[in-house]
């Protein structure tokens, strides 16, 4: 099981990370995009969001990303507009850009084990 104190010091590494490359947005994936016009959030206001993530935004991970590879994921979740949205982020490759996987509206109602 996580402890809060694990996913501060993810967050922290991750902000700090943040503040060196910054963050990679995964443009490319349709729901990502348009979560930006549905939600009528800029790309800025958007990387506010990710940036300002606290533990109890916290909803799984770190799972480990069979897919590219890369260092592991975790899931947050947040509130914008009323609007439940699903944040998949990762610390991406050393010496690189921190990379926000998914920014969309949640397809499900997540679990929040450290909301009070």
């Amino acid at each position: 099981m996580i402890t809060i104190e694990e996913v501060r010091a993810f967050l922290d590494q991750f902000n700090a990370k943040v503040q060196v490359f910054g963050i990679l947005f995964r443009d490319d994936r349709p729901k990502n995009r348009e979560a930006l016009q549905v939600l009528d959030i800029t790309p800025l206001q958007r990387e506010l969001i990710v940036k300002n993530l606290q533990v109890q935004d916290y909803v799984e991970g770190p799972v480990i990303d069979l897919l590219n590879k890369q260092s592991e994921m975790w899931v947050f979740g947040k509130d914008v507009k009323e609007r439940e949205v699903y944040i998949k982020i990762t610390l991406g490759y050393q010496n690189g850009q921190t990379i926000c996987i998914s920014f969309h509206l949640a397809e499900r109602p997540m679990r929040y084990p450290f909301k009070p």
